[in-house]
């Protein structure tokens, strides 16, 4: 990938990231840590990576996407909407009553949205049942997953894992935002899953380990994860929680908190300092 691509993927996610925090400040509620730790990814794959087109977003040969960490959703919107699904002005009005975009993804209301996410766990199985669908269906879609590192504490996870190498589904790929926090604190003190690598590579996965926050690790690893036959993929991206916003780095207490307005103003200058840098 040429350098100009990369500079301009490096400065839209500049601007989702703005956009997640923006939604989240609005809403008065959200979760600023695990969207600013997926904005890379989520960003690559809007911008480079999906095959999609937002002026028919049930083509039936589109690409398919599951955030199934559900709760990341403002890095999801603002790409969305930077991408032309809707209108960025939308992301004001996260989380209030009757607005388009909620605190969860919602396939019925919102379009471009593959699959209702949630309740933990499951946006990850729907995703292989895609990809399954897709095989038995003789398309050439791929369909993509993201799961959190305590989403991954769950045991339909492992079904999943179980089920999409059973199947061979080398039309699935599945990113972990490793960002290694949850709600309750440090993800290895918790209940740990890791290591990813041994443990996805013992059910029979292709497995390949990224800096989450490089686009260009990011872009090579989903061209990858393309070329691999007979596996599925999963990338797991080593990420740092609200990253882009000092004071949100590394810090659980922001999985599940709206910034006050201090914090909103001082999110934003850091933010939009970062992004004028890439100029």
């Amino acid at each position: 990938m040429n350098s100009e691509k990369l500079s301009e993927l490096k400065k839209l996610a500049a601007e989702v990231r703005l956009g997640a925090v923006e939604a989240v400040y609005n809403g008065k509620s959200g979760h600023p840590g695990g969207a600013l730790s997926a904005a890379d990814v989520i960003t690559c794959l809007y911008f480079s990576e999906l095959n999609i087109n937002p002026d028919d977003p049930k083509n039936p040969d589109r690409d398919r996407f599951v955030l199934s960490k559900g709760h990341s959703c403002p890095a999801l919107y603002a790409a969305m909407a930077l991408r032309g699904y809707f209108d960025i002005s939308g992301l004001k009005s996260f989380r209030h009553l009757g607005a388009l975009m909620q605190g969860h993804p919602d396939m019925k209301t919102i379009p471009g949205i593959d699959m209702s996410a949630g309740s933990l766990g499951q946006g990850f199985s729907c995703a292989c049942g895609m990809a399954l669908a897709g095989k038995i269906n003789n398309k050439d879609y791929r369909t993509y997953v993201m799961i959190g590192d305590g989403e991954s504490q769950e045991g339909q996870i492992w079904e999943a894992t179980m089920f999409a190498s059973h199947y061979k589904l080398d039309n699935l790929c599945l990113i972990i935002d490793n960002n290694g926090l949850q709600i309750d604190g440090r993800v290895e003190d918790v209940m740990n899953p890791m290591p990813y690598e041994s443990k996805f590579e013992a059910f029979g996965w292709n497995v390949i380990t990224i800096d989450g926050h490089d686009v260009e690790q990011i872009c090579d690893a989903f061209e990858k994860a393309r070329s691999v036959k007979g596996k599925p993929s999963v990338i797991i991206a080593k990420t740092v929680k609200g990253k882009g916003v000092s004071f949100m780095e590394n810090e659980a207490g922001w999985h599940g908190k709206a910034p006050n307005d201090a914090e909103y103003a001082q999110a934003v200058k850091e933010l939009t300092e970062y992004e004028n840098s890439l100029n």
